[in-house]
């Protein structure tokens, strides 16, 4: 009966394996995705739009691939904001409606 439970595992092994998550791409792919923006935003600022845009979009898809736990998350999330989005929109709509109408009887009466 102990308080620290333990592992039949190897112990030595155990510290000599890397802590990193089998999930995770490799470094060089951050360093990529960030090296490209940079590139990117400096192309962009000295006029080369095409050329900035293309390496911009190139640094934002390697961050994606690098991210895409994340970007599944917002994916996924996306249709409950874009419902959200659109109710707001609708009652906005309505809103506009009903002020145009409340005007356009405020006018009759005023007989302009």
């Amino acid at each position: 009966m102990g308080a620290v439970p333990l592992s039949s595992g190897n112990v030595a092994q155990s510290h000599m394996e890397p802590s990193r998550h089998p999930g995770n791409s490799p470094e060089w792919v951050r360093y990529g995705a960030a090296g490209s923006l940079l590139i990117g935003g400096i192309l962009l600022l000295t006029g080369n739009r095409r050329a900035g845009l293309v390496v911009s979009a190139t640094g934002a898809a390697l961050a994606m691939v690098d991210e895409k736990d994340l970007v599944k998350q917002w994916w996924d999330a996306l249709p409950g904001y874009l419902t959200t989005t659109q109710r707001m929109l609708d009652q906005a709509q309505q809103t506009i409606d009903d002020l145009a109408a409340k005007r356009d009887k405020i006018m009759s009466i005023m007989g302009k």
